[in-house]
């Protein structure tokens, strides 16, 4: 059996989950709305206020879907209860952030800004305090959502190994190398 498929997910009190036909389960929290297509091997029972994943056979397919599924349904439940956060940190002499609506305004070093344009489902802040680095703080209720968009934005200015300098997470340690010694 799966460990993670095997566990059964808690409801929380202000969730309703419905399954349709064809697989596709609904989670209604006081955040929102979600919705996945579970597939048609999988199946995911609703019982005494906890969801249960079973799978039909010991597949090797069957196997992976099970803790997947599971995995996701939990992200689910979580995100329209709670909600996801993820924090950016921009890490360099004169990096900044500011927001606009849904729109980020970075400036990386490059010769020109950036303007990256931020999904609806996601709320964005940008916060400066002096004498730390800029944050950039991603708020919402789709965990795959919300860690594209960080995925995205970290790609335009990636962390360099020499110094430290680009978009990180908040409280990532960064591998720094040596560089060149001076030869005489």
């Amino acid at each position: 059996m799966s460990r993670i498929g095997k566990k059964p997910i808690d409801i929380p009190a202000k969730v309703e989950i419905s399954i349709d036909k064809g697989n596709v389960v609904t989670v209604k929290g006081p955040k929102g709305v979600l919705t996945q297509k579970v597939d048609a091997d999988i199946l995911v029972k609703i019982e005494e206020g906890k969801v249960l994943v079973e799978r039909p056979t010991d597949q090797k397919r069957h196997r992976a879907l099970h803790g997947l599924y599971r995995a996701l349904l939990q992200n689910l439940i979580t995100g329209v209860s709670e909600g996801y956060v993820l924090k950016l940190e921009l890490v360099g002499v004169g990096f900044k952030a500011a927001v606009q609506g849904q729109n980020l305004d970075l400036s990386l070093g490059y010769s020109h800004t950036i303007l990256f344009v931020c999904p609806k489902e996601v709320a964005i802040k940008a916060e400066t305090e002096k004498g730390k680095n800029p944050v950039i703080t991603l708020e919402g209720i789709d965990k795959q959502l919300i860690g594209q968009v960080a995925a995205k934005i970290r790609s335009l200015r990636k962390v360099e190994p020499y110094k430290g300098k680009g978009i990180r997470f908040v409280g990532e340690t960064i591998r720094r190398k040596a560089g060149k010694t001076s030869a005489k």
